[in-house]
C-alpha cells in the first residue's frame, strides 16, 4: 500500500464524518456559496500575471514540516501581489497539517482564483469548496476511474467551479480526459518512488487536447524551467515547497518572478 492509498482510505472516513456532520443544505446555504467563481483561464492567460499557481502547504507525507510558522493570510496576499495567476490551498489535515479555515482565510483577503487542494473522490467534497470559497478543484487521476473524473468534472462544472485534473503518466492521461475539464496538469513526481522530473512535462505535452490549459506541477525551482515549459506551450506552473521552504514565502516568489 503506497501513500496514496493511505489517504484514500482515510479521506473516505473523513468524507463520512463530514456528511453526518454539516448537512448539503448547510453547506449551500453558506455565505460564499452563491458567489460567481473567478475564471482560472482568464487568470492564467492573463498577460499581466506570472501563470504561476503558487502553493500554501504547511508539510507533506514526503518532506514532513514545510513551513508552520506562517500566517495563510500573509502568504497568499504576498503571493497574489507578486503576479501569481492563482493559489492553491492544502485543505487536507492529517497528511498535509491544511484545513478548511486556511481556504476560508484565503478567500477573504484574496481577489484571484484559489484552488482548493485536497483528495476529491466523493461530490460532498465539491459542495464543500464552493461553499468554502473555492474556484477550481483538483482531480487526481491516479484515485479516480474514468467514470469518476466524467461525473465529479460535470458536477464541478455545474456550481461553476474549474477543474484542473492531475496525471502521472501517459496511461492516466489517456483514460481520463473528460469534456468538462478546464485544466490538465503534469505531476511530475513518480508515485512510486517520489523522485522528480520536468522531463514529465515535456514528455506528455503533444498528448494533451488543444482546448485544455496545460499546466506542470513539481520539479519546478527555477525561472529558467518555466522559460522552457512556456515555449513548450505550457500555461501554468504549479509551486509549492521552492516558496514555502523559505522563511518568507511572499518575499521568495517576489524574487522568483524577478528571474521571469
Amino acid at each position: 500500500m503506497n501513500i496514496l492509498d493511505k489517504i484514500v482510505i482515510n479521506k473516505k472516513a473523513e468524507v463520512a464524518a463530514a456528511k453526518a456532520n454539516v448537512s448539503v443544505k448547510e453547506l449551500e446555504a453558506s455565505p460564499l456559496f452563491s458567489r460567481d467563481t473567478y475564471s482560472f483561464r482568464n487568470f492564467l492567460l492573463a498577460p499581466e500575471r506570472t501563470g504561476i499557481i503558487a502553493e500554501f502547504k504547511r508539510r507533506s507525507p514526503s518532506k514532513g514540516i514545510i513551513n508552520d510558522k506562517v500566517q495563510v493570510e500573509d502568504v497568499t496576499t504576498a503571493y497574489a501581489a507578486a503576479g501569481a495567476s492563482a493559489i492553491s490551498v492544502l485543505t487536507d489535515t492529517d497528511f498535509f497539517m491544511g484545513e478548511k479555515a486556511d481556504l476560508l482565510a484565503a478567500r477573504a483577503v484574496n481577489q484571484v482564483p484559489l484552488l482548493r487542494k485536497d483528495f476529491m473522490i466523493d461530490e460532498y467534497q465539491l459542495l464543500e469548496a464552493k461553499a468554502w470559497g473555492a474556484d477550481i478543484i483538483l482531480l487526481i487521476a491516479a484515485i479516480l476511474t474514468p467514470a469518476e473524473i466524467k461525473h465529479l468534472s460535470g458536477f464541478a462544472k455545474s456550481l461553476g467551479l474549474n477543474v484542473l485534473l492531475e496525471v502521472h503518466n501517459l496511461e492516466e492521461l489517456q483514460r481520463s480526459i473528460a469534456p468538462d475539464l478546464t485544466a490538465i496538469g503534469v505531476n511530475n513526481r513518480n508515485l512510486a518512488d517520489f523522485t522528480v522530473s520536468v522531463q514529465t512535462s515535456f514528455d506528455l505535452y503533444e498528448h494533451i487536447p488543444q482546448e485544455f490549459l496545460k499546466i506542470s506541477e513539481s520539479a519546478i525551482s527555477n525561472t529558467e524551467t518555466i522559460k522552457q515549459l512556456k515555449a513548450a506551450g505550457f500555461n501554468g506552473f504549479l509551486i509549492g515547497e521552492n516558496f514555502m521552504k523559505e522563511e518568507d514565502p511572499g518575499a521568495a516568489i517576489r524574487e522568483f518572478v524577478k528571474g521571469l
